[in-house]
């Protein structure tokens, strides 16, 4: 695919979904065209219906001027985060409103063969349900560990071990017929808050605790992957002195003692089956379920105070139904003030996500604008309806 140029439709698409609204000449200043040639691009972005009218600027004695927005309400993503215990699909548009969105259970130690058709049929009925089948135009696909992104296969999802090697974005390619973008899940949850933030010029953490621990890491408006995709795998740092083994198979990773599964196992003599259970006792009050959420947090702490030292981020975001608990935060943020280097404390902030459930969703549905808005992509959507 052709860079696209300074003067192409999808770089004047890109200055006003970065500056934007905008009205014409506003517009005309910025990317440095001709009136004529602005013109013939706005109409060919409007023919392929990525623009939109945002209203009028008030008057100043002649006539009112039109301001033009990014019609990123007008597209249809399918956007499904898959877990150890649960799939969550959402039908959403390229703003993150979600029309539709379902959670599934899932059975212990489940496996492709049977998840996939069920993950395909859902997103069918999802989409047919809110009308939007027609305007389909990618799905995201969210995942614990590592992914091929060249091949679109999982690696080694250390909570998922069915699922190791295995193909996702060719089943709902075929069946779909859309491009299909495939992210680690913590990633996907740092983008949603990144984007939720209005796209921060600054480095944003985030780290989910739910079943597994993970960590993305947005450095300049992208995820940072590392060389091989391993970038953020926290829940696998050892924490020393410790022995439990972890279900990567080695022992004293931090996951293998403050993740929502190794909780459940601690208190299972309580009657803990499940995360949810956890939650649902911390919500109680109950000491011992307290207790056990507070020391996880502090473990998650003393390795986020060395990702905090080295990456020297901004924003940390907590998000998955562990990371969230307030027991949890206030004693990994306590850790991390304690353990971190100080100077990369002095413009730290710690919170819990702002998003609630939706931060992986609203983080793929802004990994699916990113793609489908991008400059190259437009170009070649507008040349596409020109041949």
């Amino acid at each position: 695919m052709p860079d696209p140029g300074p003067s192409s439709a999808g770089h004047v698409l890109a200055v006003l979904r970065a500056e934007g609204p905008l009205t014409r000449h506003e517009l005309q200043e910025r990317v440095g065209l001709s009136r004529v040639t602005l013109v013939e691009r706005l109409d060919a972005l409007r023919r392929a219906g990525l623009l939109s009218q945002a209203g009028y600027r008030e008057s100043s004695g002649g006539r009112r001027a039109e301001v033009l927005a990014v019609n990123d309400s007008g597209r249809t993503a399918l956007v499904a985060d898959l877990g150890q215990s649960h799939a969550t699909l959402a039908v959403v548009d390229l703003r993150g409103t979600v029309f539709a969105r379902r959670d599934l259970r899932l059975p212990a130690r489940h496996e492709p063969a049977e998840v996939v058709p069920l993950l395909i049929g859902t997103g069918r009925d999802l989409l047919a349900e809110v009308g939007r089948a027609g305007s389909l135009c990618a799905i995201a696909f969210s995942v614990p560990g590592q992914i091929d992104h060249v091949r679109g296969v999982t690696v080694a999802p250390p909570t998922m071990p069915g699922w190791n090697g295995s193909p996702l974005r060719d089943p709902f390619t075929e069946e779909f017929g859309v491009p299909v973008l495939l992210e680690n899940d913590a990633n996907a949850l740092a983008l949603g808050d990144y984007y939720a933030m209005g796209r921060p010029a600054a480095t944003l953490v985030g780290v989910k605790v739910g079943t597994g621990i993970g960590s993305g890491v947005v450095i300049g408006g992208r995820v940072h992957r590392g060389e091989t995709g391993a970038a953020g795998e926290i829940g696998h740092m050892r924490i020393e002195g410790s022995e439990q083994r972890c279900t990567c198979g080695r022992r004293g990773c931090v996951a293998a003692s403050a993740s929502g599964q190794a909780l459940v196992r601690q208190l299972r003599e309580t009657g803990v089956r499940s995360v949810d259970d956890v939650v649902r006792r911390v919500g109680q009050g109950r000491p011992e379920a307290v207790r056990a959420v507070r020391s996880a947090g502090r473990l998650v702490g003393v390795v986020l105070a060395t990702l905090v030292t080295i990456v020297n981020p901004k924003y940390v975001r907590l998000g998955g139904a562990v990371g969230v608990l307030p027991p949890f935060l206030d004693s990994l943020r306590r850790t991390v003030e304690t353990h971190a280097q100080e100077s990369a404390l002095r413009k730290l902030d710690i919170a819990a996500s702002g998003l609630g459930e939706n931060g992986v969703i609203v983080g793929l549905a802004g990994l699916v604008a990113d793609e489908m808005l991008a400059a190259a992509t437009v170009d070649a959507l507008v040349s596409g309806q020109r041949s």
